[in-house]
């Protein structure tokens, strides 16, 4: 009995840390993506991407798309990352609005950057009185959209007839 305990936790041992690699691979991979298709925008080092929402599209200085990351430090120590850090890379803020959540619009090469940040609660952040943040990242290139009414020359005769 005692043999089949010990195998049953080493095979459990074994699905997880083989889990945490897989993450900690696909963080490193995309990571190494965004650096080079977005190499002039910075994000924080502690900050982890959310696979799932997060999309990039175009190549060059054309790229548009959106990043959405978790991070442990809270929204004013990311307000100040992004602060120094987009204006030693070129970037030049353009708005602003700084509240409990952080909204910062910044612009190069006719490029815009909406980064927006909130707070993340957690239980361990509401015992130890820190929490984190989530950060969304969107990037717009102004040739992103070439037809601004896709739908003006749509015949609307061709299209089925709704109930």
């Amino acid at each position: 009995m005692l043999n089949k305990n010990i195998f049953t936790s080493l095979l459990v041992l074994i699905f997880f840390a083989g889990c945490a690699l897989i993450t900690d691979e696909y963080q490193a991979n995309q990571r190494k993506v965004i650096a080079y298709l977005l190499e002039d925008l910075p994000l924080p080092e502690d900050a982890e991407i959310i696979k799932a929402p997060t999309v990039l599209l175009g190549t060059g200085s054309a790229i548009s798309g959106r990043i959405i990351m978790e991070s442990g430090y809270s929204p004013a120590e990311n307000l100040i990352f992004y602060g120094t850090e987009t204006l030693s890379t070129g970037w030049k803020l353009m708005s602003s609005k700084v509240g409990e959540e952080v909204t910062l619009v910044y612009s190069k090469a006719g490029r815009f950057a909406t980064i927006y940040i909130s707070p993340r609660n957690t239980v361990g952040g509401f015992i130890s009185g820190d929490y984190g943040s989530d950060i969304d990242i969107s990037v717009v290139h102004p040739d992103a959209i070439g037809i601004q009414n896709p739908y003006d020359d749509l015949d609307y005769s061709s299209l089925p007839d709704t109930p």
